[in-house]
């Protein structure tokens, strides 16, 4: 618990470096610009299925309907596609936080090619949606329940972003391919956890992404010197 703590503590503190500002300001904008477009589809998408239907609905109707519709898919994908998107750009934050932290060590780390920063970025974009949409029948059953709902998908992304995050900085140090993440399965669980629940607030899950992998840089740093894969 200590390690994931100090790591978040170390990522808070530097979220107002300039590079991780940059990577910042590039992912909100992109995942922003995702759902704008996708927002103007559905809502000429929903005008077609009303005129198909023959159902009479002005455009107040469909422009309600539309706002329902993406608020809702807002909270169910923020954190599939903000993640995903971040994906792209997990390089210059490993980068920024190894030179600010481990400078000797930013020197043997790998930089991935695009090629495999794709894959990467659709496999855990399936990952997500896999684990989400297998969580929506247990969700369902606790829909009549206070908090049921909400803490399954909780628990569900608290596993999906604590492997995420962590292995943004590991695949630059494991080696091709890819050894087994050292970070323990508790910690991952518990850095998952805990930017799960601030994707959860609004505006604060704007940065949520940045700052899970930061902190994940430095758990993955701190489980590698602790398990002897790098020298202290």
């Amino acid at each position: 618990m200590g390690a994931v703590i100090a790591s978040l503590a170390k990522a808070f503190g530097q979220l107002g470096d300039p590079a991780i500002l940059r990577v910042a300001a590039k992912s909100i904008g992109i995942t922003a610009l995702i759902f704008v477009l996708a927002g103007v589809g559905l809502y000429f998408g929903l005008d077609g299925l009303f005129a198909w239907l023959e159902w009479e609905a002005d455009g107040f109707v469909r422009a309600a309907a539309a706002i329902v519709i993406a608020v809702i898919a807002f909270w169910f994908l923020f954190r599939v596609v903000a993640l995903a998107v971040l994906q792209f750009f997990a390089d210059e934050i490993v980068i920024a936080v190894e030179k600010a932290h481990y400078p000797d060590l930013a020197e043997r780390a790998v930089a991935l090619p695009f090629r495999r920063d794709l894959a990467n970025s659709l496999r855990g974009l399936g990952r997500a949606l896999a684990f989400n949409l297998l969580a929506l029948p247990v969700a369902a059953i606790l829909i009549f329940t206070a908090f049921g709902p909400a803490i399954v998908f909780l628990l569900v992304n608290a596993v999906l972003l604590g492997r995420e995050l962590t292995d943004m900085a590991w695949l630059r140090h494991s080696g091709n391919p890819p050894g087994q993440n050292p970070v323990l399965g508790s910690e991952r669980l518990m850095l998952g956890g805990a930017i799960a629940a601030l994707m959860l607030v609004p505006f604060a899950n704007l940065v949520a992404p940045i700052l899970g992998a930061a902190a994940g840089t430095h758990l993955t740093h701190d489980a590698m010197h602790r398990k002897g894969r790098i020298d202290a």
